[in-house]
């Protein structure tokens, strides 16, 4: 038995019609975003992999500059924007004056948000996959009674039930659900390989992150200081210093000496004069008692 789609889509009804085209739009998205999750993780894939062969010795040293030159070399991909996210925020935090744990503590919270960006791109237009495996088998059963529908009108309007009859209006009703199962079960499949796809490769994200984690901690707790330029994290900025007021004496323009206006250190304060020494007592005739000596007396200097 031959089906001649052509004269099927003729026959068909316009409610029939409009479930074919729904269909071969989900169909048409469905390859689409097949198409380009496969060109994505390839080219994330070979991106990472020309990285790694590059940066791996400048990450086993802890060479962190060559590593973020190395980035901007290499072409753009999901491992370089995640590795450049941790690696310049520890860097951040640590020529802010952060602890070694509490810089590796953000570093880990900013790679988690890294990644959780990362993972909705790397998902983006897998919904379309999982909607069509969904409601494409309903949206071709809908074809079906829709088909009966059109067959149960053609029987009133001829007034017998015969095959002649209703023949076509059933086939083309079976075949609208064919088309929907056609288009769902290739949905479903092609859903859950680019789910186990893209899974492998934010499990490989996640395994780098914590690498870099592991690697910044054991660093700073061995006493070795990643080294930090000007290029790759901007100066903290730093408070002013105020001298004591003391301090900002100005000296006096002498020969061989400095210069008039410019400040020198504190002058010393002048010593505190001795007390005044209490002359000796005179001589006490015989017979007298002696008198009591005199208490010496102490006066305050000031010093102002």
């Amino acid at each position: 038995m031959e089906i001649n789609l052509m004269e099927l889509w003729h026959e068909m009804g316009l409610p029939v019609r409009t479930v074919v085209i729904v269909l071969t739009l989900q169909a048409i998205g469905c390859i689409t975003v097949t198409i380009d999750r496969l060109i994505v993780l390839y080219q994330s894939r070979k991106r990472a992999q020309m990285f790694a062969e590059i940066a791996g010795p400048g990450m086993q040293s802890a060479n962190y500059p060559e590593v973020l030159q190395n980035i901007s070399d290499v072409p753009s991909s999901h491992l370089t924007s995640f590795l450049d996210v941790g690696i310049r925020n520890f860097l951040t935090r640590r020529q802010a004056g952060d602890e070694a744990e509490r810089a590796a503590e953000l570093t880990r919270r900013a790679l988690e948000r890294k990644g959780d960006a990362i993972s909705r791109d790397l998902n983006r237009g897998m919904n379309v996959l999982a909607s069509t495996g969904s409601t494409a088998p309903f949206v071709g059963l809908l074809g079906t009674v829709l088909g009966i529908i059109n067959a149960f009108k053609l029987i009133a309007a001829d007034g017998s039930g015969g095959i002649g009859t209703i023949g076509s209006a059933i086939g083309e009703a079976l075949v609208v659900t064919g088309y929907g199962l056609m288009v769902a079960i290739p949905a479903v499949l092609l859903f859950n390989m680019l789910s186990s796809m893209i899974a492998k490769y934010e499990a490989g994200l996640l395994n780098a992150g914590s690498e870099l984690i592991d690697q910044l901690e054991t660093m700073e707790a061995a006493g070795a200081q990643p080294a930090v330029t000007n290029s790759m994290v901007a100066p903290a900025p730093q408070a002013p210093v105020h001298q004591p007021v003391e301090a900002q004496q100005p000296v006096e323009a002498a020969a061989g000496g400095a210069e008039p206006g410019s400040y020198a250190q504190p002058l010393p304060r002048p010593a505190p004069v001795p007390a005044t020494a209490v002359p000796a007592t005179a001589a006490v005739p015989a017979g007298t008692a002696p008198a009591a000596p005199p208490v010496p007396v102490r006066r305050r200097w000031s010093t102002r």
